[in-house]
């Protein structure tokens, strides 16, 4: 290395340290066994890190010590609310900092997004976890009809629902309506045995077991017998018109365009749409078009309509589900297919 590109490297070298309010203890920071501190340096390995006592220092290039700094900033955010910090949390705020880097400043903060409650119950607090995803939530607030579309795992219906009860709970609705289409049975269900509801039980199990998690379970069978919540096949909702409901249309890639179209009209007064699906993961015949691919050329641009799209950095499930979307998006790239049978 000549003189000048040691002169040049040096003047990019830049030390930070950062001290810990006495109030918080060293572990609430560094994690149980200092997990928390090496998911940092882990994901700075060239920043030299170091704790002592309540001081913590780093050493390295200017623009990840500068990261390093934002990053325990906004961890102190997260804990003066009173959440406890998690590994998931530390490296989601990392990748949320590394994103925002040479935006325009006015990006959410990773406290922000992490601190976010949407519902509460049984000890359990349902947030958005990724800076997607609150976006995604405060579409909903804004906007009368919103399209959450991402690959599985990324919370787009489990934040809708909770979005629903919320509303249901400060008397925004009435009632919530829920359905999705039962593709796999054709949506002709008179040829399976039990009554209507043993029949479209399993379509619509994902959307009673989110309600558990969200309401008390005792509740549910009274909510549903008065009608203020509603579970059903796309099928049951031709010919109605759904005034002061909160109504989620779930797995929606599996709407041909006249499904789509019907559903979407079935807005009445006071009401709020929310429409889920993952276009990479059609199970409708072959030849039949998704409604939900062919809405996105139709609707995008109209007024108080917003699509949200959620990518594979939003999987709140085990981090191997992202990398399981990304390895069949490369591969789908190599390949020039498309997940699904709606080739169109």
């Amino acid at each position: 290395m000549t003189q000048t590109q040691t002169d040049q490297a040096r003047s990019t070298q830049a030390s930070a340290r950062f001290t810990v309010p006495a109030k918080h203890p060293m572990v609430t920071v560094l994690g149980s066994g200092d997990s928390l501190l090496r998911v940092v340096e882990d994901a700075f390995p060239a920043t030299d890190i170091h704790v002592r006592g309540n001081e913590i220092s780093a050493t390295g290039d200017a623009a990840e010590v500068e990261l390093v700094q934002r990053l325990f900033d906004e961890m102190m955010l997260v804990l003066r609310t009173g959440q406890p910090l998690t590994e998931d949390a530390v490296e989601r705020s990392i990748a949320m900092l590394r994103e925002a880097t040479g935006d325009d400043g006015n990006a959410e903060t990773p406290a922000e997004v992490l601190t976010q409650n949407i519902l509460s119950n049984r000890g359990r607090t349902i947030r958005p976890k990724t800076l997607n995803q609150k976006r995604y939530v405060d579409a909903i607030d804004k906007h009368t009809v919103v399209f959450g579309i991402g690959p599985a795992g990324t919370g787009k219906t489990y934040l809708a629902m909770a979005k629903a009860v919320q509303a249901l709970q400060s008397k925004q609705v009435t009632r919530i309506i829920l359905t999705r289409p039962a593709v796999e049975a054709g949506e002709r269900l008179g040829f399976l045995p039990g009554t209507l509801y043993e029949k479209i039980d399993p379509y619509l199990r994902p959307l009673y077991d989110a309600l558990h998690d969200m309401l008390d379970p005792d509740s549910i069978p009274r909510l549903m017998a008065a009608g203020t919540i509603e579970v059903a096949p796309l099928a049951y909702m031709r010919g109605r018109t759904l005034n002061d409901a909160f109504i989620i249309l779930d797995e929606a890639q599996n709407t041909n365009p006249e499904q789509m179209k019907m559903f979407l009209t079935r807005l009445g007064f006071d009401s709020k749409i929310v429409i889920t699906g993952d276009v990479t993961q059609v199970d409708l015949p072959g030849g039949t078009r998704s409604g939900l691919r062919q809405v996105q050329e139709i609707l995008e641009g109209v007024e108080d309509v917003h699509f949200s799209r959620l990518t594979s950095t939003d999987v709140v499930r085990h981090k191997l589900v992202g990398r399981i979307v990304d390895a069949y998006d490369r591969y789908d790239d190599r390949n020039g297919t498309t997940n699904g049978s709606d080739r169109t």
